[in-house]
């Protein structure tokens, strides 16, 4: 039956590109009706959205990606996380508070080293015709839509109080709309960031790691008190990995390996595949109960086990482990427990990421997740070169108590999890979200939606979901009928009905492709200003 008021179904034979905005969306179609692959429209997406989206993501954040590459018949991970800096004080801290802005918290930037390994790899255009989209919205500026304006402005008062960072950073996102306000329809020009992404797409990445760029962004941190070194930025590679992967429903969900974090999602499948999910009507209080306790349990699981080698993570996910698992999701008592860090930070804050998924017509598939940290990273913007730094440390275990407590110049793990999903071999679907620790958990979620339930991806990524927190504490989207919210409290979760949409449940973007016909369709969130462009 046709729904009013709801999204359309996008499809498209021959390449699709969803993304958190629309013009970042665009630049990835643009390059792939040109004959570009979906790795080089990749590069494409993420360089536009670190325009329209610097708050977000961009050449000085980090991530990882999944990818079906079509003519190897295999998929891929990529890692462009980048370890620790050696220098980094790990023991003068005692809580990750001490690490949300400011120069300390930099991480070296993976995501520019990511971008140009999967061109290199899989792609077959340079880098001038990949960042000219990117480098005409940052010089003749973008009009603001409505995420831009909420991120900005609610940002703004924090950066005005950190009288070392604030110059800059109002010089390049305030005066940069003309009048220093943020509103809808005002257009932010970023001349500094054009003219960057310029040179790179002239010297390729050299100039970030080792050459003039980076030395710009070492001096810079060095006059804040930071402890990023050259030899930091020239550890900063992307390499590619084996992923690990589970069977759902007959399907192969691929996640990146440890240290990445996305095992829990894994996790979460491996246990819900043991309930008849289908059966139990959707969006109830069975269906509810059974997904918040399985990610609670999963969580709780990954938390133990910090970093789980190869052998380890198999024993994990098990059968005679998971079995286990789904007992105490079937025993109805109570589950209470941490679903972040080992200990509970002090506050709420999310990441500030985003996730895009691309298909092409030769059959390859991808999805990155890359972020800043938190909103606009570290705060600290590299003068005369628009370059927003993350604040990717803010994200590290450093409780002197916890057994998962990082060690400088080690590998550092990350709660993304950029999927690709395949059936007898093919690829059928990418799928990411934004979220900080509420992404392994509303993944799945969404994943229940598309393939228990049989919703089309648009209307799965739309359907309602929770976010849970440390404790008993789940925030469900209200879109969930009261009398369910009210029977899932009494079962024991502490929950609060959250308003009909919410950023807290991520804002998740995927390409599905049906393995009989080829076609694929997009899915966007509209929780973001996802958009889906087909080719």
């Amino acid at each position: 039956m046709l729904q009013h008021g709801k999204r359309p179904t996008v499809t498209s034979r021959h390449g699709m590109v969803a993304a958190a905005h629309p013009l970042a969306a665009a630049a990835g179609a643009r390059i792939l009706a040109d004959g570009g692959t979906a790795f080089d429209a990749a590069a494409a997406t993420a360089a536009a959205l670190n325009v329209v989206e610097p708050y977000m993501s961009g050449l000085a954040g980090r991530g990882l990606a999944t990818c079906y590459v079509a003519r190897e018949r295999r998929v891929r991970s990529l890692d462009f996380m980048a370890p620790i800096p050696r220098g980094f004080p790990v023991e003068r801290l005692t809580d990750r508070s001490q690490l949300q802005r400011g120069a300390v918290a930099v991480g070296a930037p993976g995501n520019l080293a990511g971008w140009c390994e999967m061109v290199s790899a899989y792609g077959n255009k340079k880098l001038p015709e990949l960042f000219a989209p990117a480098i005409k919205l940052a010089r003749d500026g973008f009009g603001l839509i409505e995420f831009n304006v909420e991120e900005i402005a609610g940002v703004t008062p924090e950066m005005r109080g950190l009288a070392k960072l604030y110059p800059e950073w109002s010089r390049v996102y305030l005066d940069g709309i003309g009048g220093g306000r943020p509103a809808l329809g005002a257009v932010l020009k970023q001349p500094d960031l054009a003219g960057t992404l310029e040179a790179l797409a002239a010297e390729g990445p050299g100039l970030m790691y080792g050459g003039a760029l980076g030395r710009k962004l070492i001096a810079r941190l060095g006059e804040l008190g930071g402890i990023l070194t050259m030899d930091d930025l020239m550890e900063a590679k992307a390499v590619w990995t084996d992923p690990v992967s589970v069977t759902y429903r007959g399907r192969q969900v691929h996640v990146p390996p440890p240290p990445c974090e996305a095992f829990q999602y894994l996790l979460t499948l491996r246990i819900l595949e043991g309930f008849d999910l289908a059966r139990m009507p959707r969006n109830g209080v069975e269906h509810l109960d059974t997904v918040l306790r399985a990610i609670r349990i999963a969580a709780g699981v990954r938390i133990a086990s910090g970093v789980p080698s190869p052998q380890k993570l198999a024993e994990l996910l098990a059968d005679g482990h998971v079995e286990g698992l789904r007992t105490r999701v079937r025993d109805g008592r109570p589950v209470d427990g941490p679903t972040e860090q080992w200990t509970p930070p002090k506050d709420g804050a999310e990441g500030h990421t985003t996730s895009f998924s691309i298909a092409d017509s030769e059959g390859n598939m991808v999805c990155v997740t890359q972020s800043l940290g938190s909103v606009f990273g570290s705060g600290i913007v590299v003068p005369g070169t628009g370059l927003c730094l993350n604040n990717f440390l803010y994200w590290a275990d450093v409780n002197p108590r916890s057994p998962n407590r990082v060690t400088p110049g080690q590998p550092m793990p990350i709660c993304v999890a950029p999927s690709i999903v395949t059936q007898d071999g093919r690829p059928v679907l990418a799928l990411g979200t934004p979220g900080s620790y509420g992404i392994l958990q509303t993944q799945p979620q969404a994943f229940v939606q598309y393939v228990d339930y049989g919703l089309p991806l648009q209307q799965a990524i739309e359907a309602p979901r929770a976010r849970l927190t440390d404790g008993r504490a789940v925030l469900l989207e209200s879109r969930v009928e009261p009398e369910v919210h009210a029977e899932l409290r009494k079962r024991g979760h502490d929950l609060a009905s959250g308003p009909d949409w919410t950023m807290r449940v991520g804002g998740m973007q995927g390409v599905a492709a049906d393995p009989a016909t080829g076609l694929l369709t997009g899915g966007c969130d509209p929780r973001r200003d996802g958009y889906c462009v087909p080719v």
